[in-house]
């Protein structure tokens, strides 16, 4: 909570809420910031949500741009030495669990045949082989799962989500977590767009993880709308192929298909890689860089993960882990390990272990490049982000305008709303009109 009023009260970094969102959602409790995105305290614990984006690019920058904004919160309080923020998905105390949120718009009109659905639940249990976090240990017993199945004693596994992934679509996500959330909520024109909300992926330290993670699936997501997905990769139960492809520990796990065949989960990333070169290769620089960088960790994967740390958090955090068991002589049950694997995850690059690596080649390069300073305060251009930035910029300079600021929408002093339907038109002119009336 300090943290978020520092934000808001003191660095000015953002218009915080004057009225109820939610009745979880008191006034103060967050706001919109001047980079279009948002933070705010969600049962107890700081979310932040980036603004609209429209490349891998400037995704990644605004991601790592709430993590500077919160990090630099500690560092003007003065907490450093006693408060860290831990950018993960689990506790392994409690057994309690956060997600990593994930936005994908897309067309209304698009139909989620089985077929459909199908490949990409396939894509979305394997892709972990490159997007998981890693984690040591696991859930056990799974209470909250209706079977309660019990599994062979984990030591280190891919994801930190598998474990509490329980079906593959439901819409109440809260106690009931599925590999793709059904909620309805497009943010935008319900006539044109819809809005896939994704709960099954990790938080990612790696730059480079988090523009593989996000690219890729947007990428598989637009394979389906063009119906190009391939048809030979569904899953005989994809909860469950999740949670052994995570166990399994290597990114080599066999899975089950409908059809009775197994198959490797990295197999079936390249074939959907086929599918995304055939489709995809030369449309521009950055798909030919996400298509580049797929078969490069794919092929690493099957030969040299070495070559993937700093790029893929599993493999990053097992190499350091694995050296401190050899110099410690510790059993990976001990607590130590535990310890190290929440510090892998502080955002604070002085503390933080992600930021001891040393990676090199194009991931070296990427997460050199991926922060950028003005993404703290400067919208994306090309997004209502845009829109959104001028206005939450005029509002602190207007301090007692009456205002009320949503993602599709923006009101004042009992206007009329303007309303903000699509999230492709930065709306500037519209939005200065608005002001100035």
């Amino acid at each position: 909570m300090r943290i978020k009023n520092h934000l808001f009260k003191k660095a000015k970094v953002g218009a915080v809420d004057l009225h109820y969102r939610d009745y979880e959602e008191p006034p103060g409790n967050g706001g919109f910031l001047r980079n279009g995105g948002r933070m705010y305290v969600d049962m107890g614990h700081l979310e932040y949500a980036s603004p609209e984006c429209r490349s891998v690019r400037d995704m990644v920058a605004f991601d790592l741009a709430g993590d500077a904004l919160a990090q630099g919160a500690i560092a003007a309080l003065r907490a450093e030495s006693r408060v860290s923020l831990i950018k993960n998905n689990v506790d392994h105390l409690t057994g309690a669990t956060f997600g990593c949120h994930e936005n994908y718009l897309m067309r209304r009109e698009l139909q989620f045949t089985p077929q459909a659905l199908g490949a990409l639940l396939s894509f979305l249990a394997t892709r972990q082989i490159f997007t998981g976090a890693g984690r040591v240990g696991q859930t056990n017993p799974l209470s909250f799962e209706y079977e309660n199945r019990q599994s062979a004693p984990v030591d280190f596994q891919l994801s930190q989500r598998a474990d509490h992934i329980v079906n593959d679509i439901y819409q109440w996500v809260q106690f009931n977590r599925a590999i793709i959330n059904a909620r309805d909520e497009p943010l935008a024109d319900h006539h044109r767009y819809r809005r896939l909300h994704l709960l099954v992926g990790d938080s990612n330290m790696s730059p480079f993880a988090t523009a593989l993670k996000v690219g890729l699936t947007s990428m598989v997501l637009t394979l389906l709308e063009q119906e190009c997905l391939p048809r030979d990769v569904v899953l005989r139960d994809a909860v469950a192929a999740t949670r052994e492809v995570s166990h399994e520990g290597t990114g080599h796990g066999l899975v089950k298909l409908e059809d009775g065949r197994t198959r490797d989960a990295l197999d079936i990333q390249f074939a959907f890689l086929a599918h995304a070169q055939r489709t995809f290769a030369g449309a521009d620089p950055e798909t030919d860089w996400l298509l580049e960088s797929w078969q490069f960790v794919l092929e690493a994967l099957e030969g040299d993960q070495e070559a993937l740390i700093g790029g893929v958090d599993w493999i990053s955090k097992r190499w350091l882990l694995e050296l401190f068991r050899a110099n410690e002589h510790l059993s990976w049950d001990d607590p130590w390990l535990q310890s190290l694997d929440l510090e892998y995850h502080n955002i604070d690059p002085e503390r933080g272990l992600f930021f001891s690596l040393k990676p090199v080649g194009r991931i070296a390069e990427w997460n050199a490049q991926a922060f950028r300073q003005e993404a703290l305060s400067t919208p994306p251009a090309d997004t209502r982000a845009h829109g959104r930035g001028i206005a939450v910029d005029w509002f602190l300079e207007h301090p007692r305008a009456n205002y009320l600021i949503n993602w599709d929408s923006l009101s004042l002093d009992g206007e009329p709303p303007l309303p903000l339907p699509d999230p492709f038109e930065p709306g500037e002119a519209q939005v200065r009109r608005f002001l100035e009336r």
